[in-house]
């Protein structure tokens, strides 16, 4: 299968800017990016997501995200799993504010002191959930758990990151006249080549079984899709030729 790019989790928050829970979400959801798990976590921008970004939802459908919601509404979890596939992990404010006694958090451009210790719960709870999840295997091929593993060391400068330049390659073919977007194909059209696989006819079928594993395709479109990859793929592997 395609190596695709190291594991991190995604932190989705709530972007409800009429509550004061709303805020909190978004300024924990920052503090754990920016401060306190730089380096293993990206954010995913729910407008964008909503709206149909494709970069976000390859990242939620590949690694384990993190839902922040300010209420029991639950719009980014919800969110999430219509569109990618279940949150590995969700945070309500509200359920945790009513959990520790604090007072309801006031203010949407300026928290009250309950707000800020909202803030400071709410992202100490997701940097753990972080570190919780970083500490098991994420099957891609399931979107599920498998076998815990050891935590690996970070060998690199953290950064505050965007799903958005997540590493995940997303390209468009042409599939009965409608223009899809497949996840990981030119790493799949790499690996073929690196293999030494021969374009044509005769790949149509392992090609399409690799993409059926990041991708969804109808059963009744495999066909086309089929033709359509190896089309692609040959078109690949001449401008990689011509390239070199």
């Amino acid at each position: 299968m395609p190596d695709l790019p190291q594991k991190k989790v995604g932190i989705v928050a709530c972007s409800g800017e009429e509550l004061a829970v709303g805020t909190v979400t978004r300024l924990a959801a920052l503090r754990v990016l920016e401060q306190l798990r730089p380096g293993d976590t990206v954010t995913i921008c729910l407008p964008l997501f909503l709206a149909g970004g494709e970069g976000d939802r390859a990242f939620a459908r590949f690694y384990p995200t993190i839902a922040v919601d300010g209420c029991d509404k639950r719009c980014a979890a919800r969110a999430t799993e219509q569109f990618s596939g279940k949150p590995a992990a969700s945070v309500v404010v509200s359920d945790l504010v009513a959990e520790h006694g604090l007072r309801q958090p006031e203010g949407t451009r300026r928290l009250n002191e309950s707000g800020l210790q909202a803030v400071d719960l709410t992202a100490n709870q997701v940097a753990s959930l972080v570190d919780e999840l970083l500490g098991k295997r994420w099957s891609r091929r399931t979107g599920t758990f498998a076998e815990t593993i050891p935590l690996a060391a970070s060998q690199e400068a953290p950064q505050a990151t965007c799903s958005c330049g997540s590493g995940i390659p997303i390209q468009k073919i042409a599939v009965n006249g409608q223009t899809v977007a497949l996840v990981a194909l030119p790493l799949i059209f790499e690996q073929f080549r690196t293999a030494g696989k021969v374009p044509g006819d005769s790949l149509a079928r392992e090609l399409l079984d690799v993409v059926k594993v990041y991708n969804e395709v109808p059963t009744e479109a495999e066909e086309a899709y089929a033709a359509a990859l190896v089309r692609e793929y040959e078109a690949f592997c001449s401008h990689q030729e011509t390239a070199a």
